[in-house]
């Protein structure tokens, strides 16, 4: 797959639907690339004319912002608005709730305007508008699929709904752990912890989570964050049960069962 960068578009004078943010996660991190060709994949399977900003996209400074560098977060932040309004982006979609949070709720003061959707969003406008469609008895259909809300994409902005109809357009049975919605349980990488040495105590979050995840006796775990995808298969692996639960994303499980 040839995927267009914002250069490239500018170059012959054209300009694309929507921006992929992909993040530093979608990026560099073996296992949420998976995440970001799966996500491309649809996007080019449904038509979607859609670029990347490339070597000219950085993080958008969320670690060290919840570390407490500001000076380094507003110098990230200015250098990427810099950037984005340069091209006149009008449109970001992103599969990282954290990018998502600070491009939508940050980047406002420091002058970048932007209508920012998650790719669970995203992903259920497509199916609703009969873009994507799914072929019948597919992968998923009648297994049991648990769903972890991301703290940066249920508590911080109150989705909750999206991701969970994009679940059910895969015709599988969705059980739902004890902590989920606006009481879910962080994966424990939130707030830059997944960059710092963990603290005493007598578990890990992500152990914990794994163990409510596996005690709902789904085969599947969703998730749609690179970081809590990384925390909930360590989870699952402290658990003995990484050859029997998978720990997927859901583009990854859209991609799967697409006609």
């Amino acid at each position: 797959m040839q995927i267009k960068t914002m250069a490239d578009y500018a170059a012959s004078g054209e300009t694309p639907e929507i921006l992929f943010w992909v993040g530093c996660a979608g990026s560099f991190d073996q296992r949420a690339q998976k995440i970001t060709k799966a996500f491309a994949t649809i996007l080019d399977k449904v038509g979607i004319r859609f670029a990347i900003l490339g070597k000219e996209e950085s993080c958008t400074g969320d670690p060290a912002r919840r570390a407490g560098n500001e000076f380094i977060f507003q110098m990230m932040a200015q250098n990427n608005i810099a950037v984005l309004n340069g091209y006149e982006v009008k449109k970001i979609v992103t599969a990282c709730p954290h990018c998502f949070n600070t491009l939508r709720n940050e980047y406002p003061e420091l002058g970048g305007h932007y209508e920012v959707i998650h790719h669970a969003t995203y992903l259920q406008q497509l199916i609703d508008e009969g873009k994507i469609r799914m072929q019948g008895g597919g992968t998923f259909k009648g297994r049991k699929i648990t769903y972890h809300d991301s703290c940066y994409l249920g508590r911080a902005n109150d989705i909750y709904e999206a991701p969970r109809k994009v679940l059910e357009a895969l015709d599988a049975e969705l059980v739902e752990m004890k902590r989920c919605r606006s009481n879910g349980l962080c994966c424990g990488a939130g707030g830059a912890q997944m960059f710092k040495e963990e603290e005493k105590g007598t578990t890990r979050i992500n152990f914990e989570r794994g163990k409510e995840a596996v005690a709902t006796g789904a085969s599947v775990i969703a998730a749609n964050c690179p970081f809590c995808m990384t925390m909930l298969t360590d989870g699952v692996k402290e658990q003995g049960k990484e050859d029997s639960v998978q720990v997927l994303d859901i583009a990854e499980m859209i991609v799967q069962q697409m006609a």
